[in-house]
């Protein structure tokens, strides 16, 4: 793990972002919890993104489906005989490693498309090389194929699990595809349109790891735009520029995204493309937007027995749409956020989060806990801020120790009311990323603070 990975990690337990689920029990691998902080960052991102791709949008719409759907979804989709990644097991200690990601730590790239005899080829041609990381020898088993489906009990009586299988679904997008007929039929919506959805999958991954990076449960955002089959790669074009200036608007530097082109494409796809983020351990994907074709509509009409076409109520045209997608984890993006925000100086750490991201937007400080009168016109600010902005409250230590503890969270403003603030109505307004203070009447705060998050 990166020397920059661990100060995250330290930083995301030590304030309250991200703890090790289960912890107590001596935690649950691949598995986090979000705690205090965690759960306003977390929301902060997904409210951006709901902004950006449902309320500034009139062509795209939002949907919340079932975790657990019917059976045959999964079947449709291929998850039940397809969805799985490549293993192989070391003979000495028994640990087992997704085969692409012991190929990459020698630097050769496996294609998460390439076929299983492909996969199967490299590996060999560079089985001598590979280290086992857990210890360190180069003896494996023969590549096998690991389904990440992860199955549960669900109104199934027999507990036969074979007979009667139920799954957490394995991605969000296949509810979308399910309800693509419901959402047209419920709203004035008409192709081209999309929708969207915010949920969280599940992932039975061999080795997850980088933090939050790989989880067996996770957060997925999602969008499924439904086109016309000879408007897919222009709207998909469209797609990828809109979702490329999404990452900049939430402040992330160029030179720390880059474009990734899938060279091995599954049969029906017409392109794949990642958006990778420059993670403390090197680029890797943050985002894929992919044009699907029809395929996924067309399995689900056919085992389903549903007709899924769509008929243009202008040329009465019938066609089964064709879907560009975009989707990318919650857990990676505040990774990829947290990331870009981290800063050092000297002695001093804080987290220069994009004002709309930060957990808290304002804390509120009494200079002394000792004077009632200076506590009460605190408590008075602090109500006044709170219907507006997440506002943090702090009475403890020295006003030096409680800047430090905003500035390691990301809260861009601190406010600290004290002697003058009895006598003259004005406050200190501290600035996080500079530091400067200033002093403001507190009939001009809210006009202010406005300013700063308009």
């Amino acid at each position: 793990m990166s020397d920059l990975m661990q100060k995250i990690v330290a930083l995301t337990k030590r304030r309250g972002f991200i703890f090790p689920s289960s912890e107590i029990y001596g935690g649950f691998a691949a598995v986090y919890d979000y705690g205090p902080l965690g759960v306003e960052l977390s929301k902060n991102i997904k409210e951006a993104w709901w902004r950006n791709m449902v309320q500034l949008r009139e062509d795209i719409v939002g949907l919340d489906s079932a975790i657990v759907m019917h059976p045959k979804i999964w079947e449709a989709s291929g998850h039940v005989s397809g969805f799985s990644d490549p293993l192989v097991e070391c003979k000495s200690c028994h640990a087992r490693s997704r085969v692409d990601h012991l190929l990459e730590s020698i630097g050769v790239k496996a294609d998460e498309k390439m076929s299983e005899e492909e996969i199967n080829q490299l590996f060999t041609d560079n089985k001598d090389k590979v280290k086992c990381p857990g210890c360190g020898k180069s003896d494996f088993t023969d590549v096998k194929k690991f389904n990440l489906l992860v199955k549960t009990n669900l109104g199934n009586f027999t507990n036969d699990w074979d007979k009667e299988p139920t799954y957490l679904r394995g991605e969000t997008c296949q509810g979308i595809y399910v309800n693509f007929r419901n959402a047209l039929d419920s709203t004035r919506v008409k192709i081209p349109f999309g929708i969207a959805q915010i949920g969280k999958a599940f992932r039975n991954e061999i080795t997850a790891r980088q933090f939050i990076f790989r989880t067996r449960e996770f957060e997925q955002m999602e969008m499924q735009y439904f086109v016309h089959p000879e408007k897919e790669m222009e709207e998909y074009e469209k797609l990828k520029e809109y979702r490329w200036q999404f990452y900049l608007n939430l402040g992330i530097k160029p030179e720390n995204l880059k474009w990734h082109e899938h060279e091995n494409l599954v049969f029906y796809a017409k392109a794949a493309f990642d958006i990778e983020y420059n993670f403390p351990f090197g680029f890797a994907e943050l985002e894929g937007v992919h044009a699907r074709g029809n395929y996924d509509l067309t399995q689900h009409q056919k085992f389903s027995g549903q007709n899924l076409e769509y008929v243009d109520p202008f040329t009465q045209e019938k066609y089964l749409p064709h879907i560009i997608e975009s989707s990318v984890g919650v857990g990676r993006t505040m990774l990829a956020i947290l990331s870009e925000a981290y800063r050092e100086e000297g002695e001093r750490i804080y987290l220069q989060l994009p004002y709309k991201l930060a957990p808290y937007k304002v804390a509120v400080f009494p200079l002394v806990k000792n004077k009632p009168e200076i506590v009460a016109k605190a408590q008075e600010i602090l109500k006044t801020l709170q219907p507006q902005y997440m506002t943090a409250w702090d009475e403890r230590g020295n006003i030096g120790k409680r800047y430090y503890a905003q500035d390691e969270i990301g809260t861009p403003f601190c406010l600290t009311v004290d002697y003058e603030t009895l006598e003259d109505n004005t406050i200190t307004v501290r600035n996080r990323d500079t530091m400067v203070q200033e002093r403001i009447n507190l009939a001009n705060l809210s006009q202010f603070l406005a300013g700063k998050f308009s």
